[in-house]
């Protein structure tokens, strides 16, 4: 449903922001998106990767899917998020692997209605939680802390290439 965002700040505002899941006509925005959000994390994705994640974000089936903002009819943010079983939880837990909003429609809020629209969903799907992770030093964090406080957990990482050298350990 869109939102009215006017306000008597002096700042220029987009007067309408729809949340919708990311339909295929979209295509070409959300590449234009992907390829803005991997540059700001000094990030090469290859095609194939994206071809696939974009696939898998327009299939029902999918435990992957997006929203985006759309201000005025042109798309400025999305949130693309995977749903996932757990062993602590007997319901789905909603990650949200990325949030972007273009430089020039920031500060304007809509990365706050995308959150909300994503806290809203795991009211209303039941889903056990919502979380995220991020760099330490991501300006976005004065927004995530405005929802959540950081926790102490310490994320670990293994590329496929170092897991199967590690593997070959194996006796």
């Amino acid at each position: 449903m869109p939102t009215d965002l006017d306000s008597c700040t002096p700042t220029p505002r987009p007067s309408v922001v729809a949340i919708r899941p990311l339909g295929a006509a979209d295509e070409e925005r959300w590449r234009s998106l992907w390829a803005g959000y991997n540059t700001s994390y000094g990030a090469e994705v290859p095609e194939v990767v994206t071809r696939t994640t974009w696939r898998r974000l327009l299939d029902p089936a999918s435990t992957m899917f997006c929203l985006v903002a759309e201000t005025n009819g042109f798309v400025a943010g999305f949130a693309n998020c995977v749903l996932h079983d757990g062993t602590w939880t007997s319901t789905a837990s909603c990650y949200l692997e990325d949030l972007f909003v273009e430089e020039g429609s920031r500060r304007r809020g809509i990365a706050t209605l995308l959150m909300d629209r994503l806290l809203g969903e795991t009211a209303r799907q039941g889903w056990s939680r919502f979380y995220w992770h991020t760099l330490a030093t991501n300006p976005a964090r004065s927004l995530y802390d405005r929802y959540a406080s950081a926790d102490a957990y310490v994320r670990y990482r293994i590329s496929a290439r170092r897991a199967a050298a590690l593997g070959s350990r194996e006796g």
